[in-house]
């Protein structure tokens, strides 16, 4: 690795500066302290300008004057704390007092993950909201927090989509120290926590990292413009500037998963590809602190390569999102054909995703009008994230509906247990645990006049392709956010009540039976004609049969290939979750028949 970028602090008021610019030949450094300096930096033959400096306390604010005469904030700051087009401000890592050294956190494939988002979750809108309700996770049951973006971006409200300081904790979160606060407590409460980074592209509003390097290629185009530059020249410098921001979050905020955004939206022609580069670091860095780094993709690709590992020609990352497991169980529920769910709506799709993960394993794709991904047959349940809602898969619709707002209260309890009792790694956004109703919209605070004009324009157009009807809510309105917010005090009615009690019920039969969910050892049949999923878990003599029906009516089911008797521990319908009232019996055996209500699920566990 080449030098360590930003302003490095280093101790008794002492603090080396360094910033990538190889196409510059001066920059200086501007500290914007009571006794104000301009000082040079010495440039290297990589391209690294760098200065030591004394009598630089925490706090320090300052700015790089580049040869056009124009002052900028740090590429690589660690702080902003007057917005993004503020100075950056010197942060003393060191100085915070981290109480989690025996924490070693938990194997990606035994994580039950909440996904929040920080401004959204708590009527505060910061990371110490966040700690105030880590007692309620730890309750529900959960055992890992993702938290979306947190690199700084312009304004207060934003999904962390739009940052344009990677290394930069949002100011108004609660900065640096807030958000070290929040790692601290919930390793203290044996809660890993998973951050989302943006490696794909920055945002349109102060990003001035142009002004210092070649981050950018016209080589390729995204959805958010030009690539950045991974495989053109100069990309040595861009590919360490993410690896450095990588590994930045693991030892400064002791994060324990980095989240990669979108990575469909990385292009690398290098002979290494920059996430396999990027996974090597990693592991690098796992081994010399002697616990295990997790790195978890978002992408829509299909693709094994991601997760598969060097030996089979893999980039060896940890795991990865399934949309196809969210596209299957939605449609199922909604019967929405619109969009990329045209794709979607057979029961044997959803028994695909759940026995082998990806569902277009080189099959053709209607709405892409291509052959799409690659079989992952062979590949560790533990590698796919599930999920029945998560921040795209509601914040892209136009008004930002939840499933609640879109299904009956039986269909939201067969989401759940469809994904809490899946093989996979469960994953759920926030509030679904009672039944949210709250839309989760798309908010920001540009200050840019044209470029939030350019965001409602272009907002209209991305719905376009799902014909919805109405208009969609002003992503700049401030009310569009604050309607976003959860709101807690609905836990207290009835059915939001009685989802979190059968949300807890769900995870406590996955924690307890935590052995039997792995991809290898469970039978699955499903029948097209009924709308039944049945899945039997077995493992010596633990056992676990599930049921869920996704039909409109009653089905009159039987059971197969079960022996012994086999207890009932929870089934949807019973009044008990406000259902319509269970006809299944206390105990099964194979062959026991019963009836299965509407949009129900059961479970039944093996008789020692």
């Amino acid at each position: 690795m080449n030098k360590k970028i930003g302003a490095n602090y280093i101790d008794n008021n002492i603090c080396e500066f360094c910033v990538w610019a190889p196409l510059k030949e001066d920059i200086s450094l501007h500290i914007l302290s009571d006794k104000q300096r301009i000082i040079p930096l010495k440039k290297d033959a990589a391209g690294y300008f760098s200065v030591i400096v004394d009598e630089v306390v925490p706090g320090t604010k300052y700015l790089f004057h580049l040869e056009d005469n124009i002052e900028y904030p740090d590429p690589a700051s660690f702080y902003q704390p007057d917005d993004v087009m503020g100075p950056s401000a010197v942060v003393a890592h060191s100085e915070f007092t981290w109480r989690d050294k025996n924490w070693q956190g938990r194997p990606v494939e035994r994580m039950i993950i909440y996904e929040l988002h920080v401004g959204t979750f708590t009527p505060e809108g910061t990371f110490d909201g966040i700690t105030e309700k880590l007692a309620y996770l730890q309750d529900l049951g959960v055992n890992t927090i993702e938290i979306m973006p947190v690199a700084q971006f312009p304004g207060t409200r934003n999904w962390g989509y739009d940052g344009v300081y990677p290394f930069a904790v949002q100011n108004s979160y609660g900065g640096p120290a807030g958000l070290k606060r929040l790692v601290n407590e919930c390793h203290r409460r044996k809660i890993s926590v998973i951050l989302d980074v943006v490696y794909n592209h920055f945002g349109p509003e102060g990003n001035f990292l142009h002004q210092y390097m070649p981050c950018f290629t016209d080589k390729y185009k995204t959805a958010w413009g030009n690539a950045i530059n991974f495989d053109d020249a100069y990309s040595y410098g861009v590919r360490d500037y993410f690896i450095q921001n990588a590994l930045y979050w693991f030892e400064h905020f002791h994060m324990d998963a980095l989240r990669l955004d979108a990575v469909q939206g990385i292009f690398d022609m290098s002979a290494k590809h920059i996430l396999k580069e990027l996974s090597e670091k990693v592991t690098e860095f796992s081994r010399l602190n002697r616990r295990k780094y997790y790195l978890i993709a978002e992408s829509d690709l299909n693709d094994r390569r991601v997760i598969d590992p060097d030996s089979k020609g893999g980039y060896g990352l940890d795991a990865q999102w399934n949309d196809d497991f969210h596209h299957c169980l939605h449609t199922l529920l909604t019967k929405e054909p619109q969009g990329y769910y045209e794709d979607f709506g057979q029961l044997g799709q959803m028994a695909k995703a759940l026995k082998q993960g990806f569902v277009y394993s080189g099959d053709y794709s209607k709405f892409r009008k291509k052959y799409h991904g690659s079989s992952s047959t062979d590949i560790s349940a533990g590698k796919f994230i599930v999920f029945s809602q998560n921040h795209d898969q509601i914040g892209n619709r136009m008004k930002g509906e939840r499933l609640s707002s879109l299904v009956s209260f039986e269909a939201l309890k067969v989401a759940a247990g469809t994904v809490l009792l899946s093989a996979n790694i469960p994953l759920l956004f926030m509030g679904e645990e009672y039944g949210e109703d709250a839309p989760f919209l798309y908010c920001v605070s540009f200050h840019d006049k044209q470029l939030i004009k350019a965001v409602r324009a272009g907002r209209k157009k991305e719905f376009a392709l799902f014909n919805w009807q109405g208009e969609p809510d002003d992503p700049y309105n401030e009310d569009t956010f604050l309607k976003s917010k959860l709101q807690w005090e609905k836990i207290k009615m009835d059915k939001p009540r009685v989802l979190l009690e059968f949300y807890k019920k769900l995870i406590q039969i996955r924690i307890s039976a935590d052995s039997l969910f792995e991809k290898d050892i469970f039978n699955l049949d499903a029948d097209e004609e009924t709308k039944v999923i049945s899945m039997t878990r077995f493992q010596e003599k633990a056992g676990l049969h599930i049921a869920v029906n996704f039909n409109e009516n009653d089905i009159a089911y039987k059971p197969l290939k079960l022996e012994g008797q086999w207890k009932r521990i929870l089934v949807s319908s019973d009044v008990k979750w406000l259902g319509p009232g269970a006809k299944a019996p206390e105990m099964i055996h194979n062959r026991s028949e019963f009836i299965l209500e509407p949009f129900s699920l059961i479970v039944f566990e093996k008789e020692q």
